[in-house]
C-alpha cells in the first residue's frame, strides 16, 4: 500500500516551482506543519502496513503522506471521491500539497481503499499529537473549555415496519437473483414476491389515520407473511447451493461471498419481523434498545433531544469540547443516548491529561448540569462553572451567580460551540455520514474534526507570522 515513503519529484515539477506556482496560504500552512510533525504520518504509516506480510515489496501504492493529506483535503473541501480525483489530477497546486507531484493520480476507489484502512484509533491518536503540537507551539494553553453534543445522521431512511419489511423482502430477493447470476443455475423454489410486498407496503403508506385503526393490522399480516416466506426460502436456497461452485475462482469468491451477505440480510430479517409482529400486531411497546431502524446501518440509534423541528434523529450522538482558539480537543461517538450529564467528569478528567491542568472556566449547556457534576469541578478546581441549572427551583445564591458578569461571559463564550458545529456540519461534511458501517462512522467524524483543527492550527500560525512581520 505504501512502499514509496516519499516520491521523486521530476524536472517538470522543478520548472513548475521555479515558476512559482505556489499553494493558496491555508493549505500551505497545513503542509509546512506536516512536515515539521512526521510523528502523525508515522501513525498512519502503521495502519496502511498493517496486515501486510511484506510492506517493502511489491508495486508503489499511496505513501502514508498521500493518504492523510487526501483525506484532509476531501474533509477541508468538503468533496466526494469523484470529485477529489478530478480537482487533484486538474490542479498543479493540489498535487502539490497531495504530494503527486507529476505523478499519476488513481482512480478514485484507489482513494477509498486507502482511507478505509484507517482505524478510528488512529485518528483519535492524530487528533492528540495535534493538540499537544499546539500546546507545545504555544497556541492553546486550554484555560477555558466548552462542550456540547450533536447527532450526526446515518444514510438511511425514515424508518416505518412496512418499509423495513418491503427492504428485507427486496434486498434478499435481489442478492438471491446475483448468487444465480453467479453459479449459472437457477434456484428453484424461490419466488419472486416483490411486486406481491410493494403493494402492501403502498397500502398501509397511503392509508389515512383512521383507516390505519381499522384496516392495517391485516394488511401487516400479509406483509409480514411475505417477508417470512421470502427469507425462508433464501435459508432453502443457500442450503441447496452450498456445494455449487463458480465456473471459476473468482465465480466461486463472488458466490461465497454473496451467500454471506444473504445469510446477514435474513438475520436482520428475522429482528425486521419479529419487531413488526411485536408492535403491530401484539400491540406491545418495543424498547428503543431492541429495535431495528436500517438493515443497511444495523447501529443506527434514535435519539430524542427535545427539539421542537426534529423530535426524532436518527444517526449517533456525538460529545464535543472545544477549547478557546477553536481546536476541538475531545470527541467521542456515543452509543445509544446517553444523558450529557455523564460526560462532565470524564472530560475534565482528559483535559487535565492533555494540558496537565483542568480549565480555569468549563461551559456547557443546561443538560449537563447536576449537583454533583457543579461539586466535582469546583472540588478539581475550575473556577468558573457555566453550567445553568436546569429545572427546579434556583435558590438565591444560584440565581445570583448566574446573573453575575462572569457566568454570562462564560456562557456567551460557550455558545460559540454551536457555531463550531454548524461549520462542521456545513463545511466538512459531518451533518450526514454516507459511509457504511459503525466504525466508518466513527473514522469519518474523526477525519472531520481532523480537518477543523488543522485548519484552525494553519490560521493561527499565519496570524502569528504576519503579527510578526508587522512587528519587524
Amino acid at each position: 500500500m505504501s512502499r514509496a515513503a516519499n516520491p521523486q519529484i521530476s524536472f517538470a515539477d522543478w520548472e513548475l516551482m521555479r515558476q512559482r506556482l505556489v499553494l493558496e496560504p491555508l493549505l500551505a500552512a497545513i503542509a509546512d506543519f506536516l512536515d515539521d510533525h512526521e510523528e502523525m504520518i508515522e501513525t498512519i504509516r502503521g495502519d496502511l502496513r498493517r496486515g501486510l506480510k511484506n510492506a517493502d515489496t511489491g508495486r508503489n501504492g499511496l505513501t502514508a503522506q498521500q493518504v492523510l493529506r487526501s483525506l484532509i483535503l476531501m474533509r477541508v473541501k468538503n468533496w466526494d471521491y469523484r470529485e477529489l480525483r478530478e480537482r487533484i489530477a486538474d490542479g498543479y497546486t493540489l498535487r502539490q500539497f497531495t504530494q503527486f507531484h507529476c505523478q499519476p493520480v488513481p482512480k478514485h476507489d484507489a482513494f477509498q481503499r486507502a482511507f478505509v484502512r484507517l482505524t478510528p484509533e488512529t485518528l483519535v491518536a492524530v487528533n492528540e499529537l495535534l493538540v499537544q503540537a499546539a500546546v507545545a507551539l504555544g497556541l492553546e494553553d486550554g484555560k477555558k473549555l466548552r462542550v456540547d453534543t450533536t447527532v450526526v445522521q446515518t444514510d438511511v431512511h425514515h424508518p416505518t415496519d412496512n418499509t423495513l419489511l418491503w427492504d428485507v423482502v427486496r434486498v434478499v430477493t435481489r442478492l438471491v437473483g446475483r448468487l444465480a447470476d453467479v453459479i449459472e443455475r437457477r434456484i428453484k423454489g424461490f419466488p419472486n414476491r416483490m411486486r406481491a410486498a410493494r403493494r402492501r407496503m403502498l397500502a398501509i403508506q397511503r392509508m389515512t389515520t383512521t383507516q390505519r385503526h381499522e384496516r392495517q393490522t391485516g394488511k401487516y399480516r400479509e406483509l409480514i407473511g411475505i417477508a417470512e416466506e421470502v427469507v425462508e426460502c433464501a435459508r432453502s436456497a443457500l442450503r441447496d447451493t452450498r456445494n455449487t461452485r463458480g465456473k471459476d475462482l473468482l465465480s466461486g469468491l463472488a458466490a461465497q461471498k454473496l451467500r454471506q451477505e444473504i445469510d446477514r440480510y435474513c438475520g436482520l430479517g428475522d429482528r425486521v419481523i419479529d419487531q413488526a409482529r411485536r408492535r403491530v400486531i401484539e400491540g406491545e411497546q418495543v424498547p428503543n434498545a431492541e429495535k431495528i431502524y436500517s438493515i443497511f446501518e444495523p447501529h443506527t440509534d434514535l435519539i430524542k433531544r427535545g427539539k421542537v423541528r426534529t423530535p426524532v434523529e436518527f444517526g449517533h450522538k456525538v460529545f464535543l469540547a472545544e477549547s478557546a482558539q477553536g481546536l476541538i480537543t475531545q470527541y467521542k461517538v456515543l452509543k445509544g443516548n446517553p444523558s450529557d450529564e455523564d460526560h462532565v467528569e470524564p472530560s475534565l478528567k482528559r483535559h487535565k491529561d492533555a494540558f496537565g491542568s483542568v480549565p480555569e472556566l468549563y461551559g456547557s449547556d443546561r443538560g449537563f448540569f447536576s449537583d454533583s457534576n457543579v461539586t466535582s469541578c469546583e472540588r478539581g478546581g475550575v473556577k468558573v462553572v457555566c453550567i445553568p441549572q436546569r429545572g427546579g427551583k434556583k435558590t438565591p445564591e444560584r440565581e445570583a451567580y448566574e446573573k453575575s458578569p462572569a457566568f454570562k461571559k462564560g456562557q456567551r463564550f460557550r455558545a460559540g460551540i454551536e457555531g463550531r458545529i454548524s461549520v462542521l456540519f456545513r463545511g466538512r461534511g459531518m451533518k450526514r455520514r454516507l459511509a457504511e458501517g459503525y466504525e466508518r462512522f466513527e473514522l469519518w467524524v474523526g477525519a472531520a474534526v481532523l480537518a477543523n483543527n488543522l485548519m484552525m492550527i494553519a490560521s493561527l500560525l499565519t496570524m502569528r507570522s504576519s503579527r510578526r512581520r508587522r512587528a519587524a
